[in-house]
């Protein structure tokens, strides 16, 4: 049986990490990096949250490691803005599906403009 309040969180959580990442200033964090998905564990003690960006692979690992020197801040903010027992173990995964899915999409569109002549 699925634990919908776990669920809930870390919906919670991919909401709140968005807000915090427009607001951190590390010049290593991309300006178009997106959160792709929030897993937090059954107890609550761990979180993965993944990280891609439409600038590539490189610019994401880049911005991984800006996130992971700010992971203290970034645990502060989510405790006090969730008001959370227990502050999450922070983990930032890079994902490369962004780049994937605007490559699928380009592809795409190629097809179609090739079956319209």
């Amino acid at each position: 049986m699925p634990n919908f309040k776990n669920s809930r969180m870390a919906e919670d959580i991919k909401r709140e990490m968005t807000a915090i990442l427009r607001e951190l200033k590390d010049p290593r964090i991309d300006k178009l990096l997106t959160i792709v998905r929030a897993e937090l564990s059954g107890d609550m003690s761990s979180c993965k949250i993944y990280v891609s960006s439409l600038s590539g692979m490189e610019s994401t690992l880049g911005s991984v490691k800006g996130l992971r020197s700010a992971e203290g801040f970034i645990r502060r903010e989510l405790f006090h803005r969730l008001k959370m027992r227990k502050s999450p173990e922070l983990t930032f995964v890079a994902d490369n599906s962004i780049e994937r899915s605007a490559e699928i999409s380009r592809k795409l569109n190629e097809l179609n403009i090739g079956e319209d002549e």
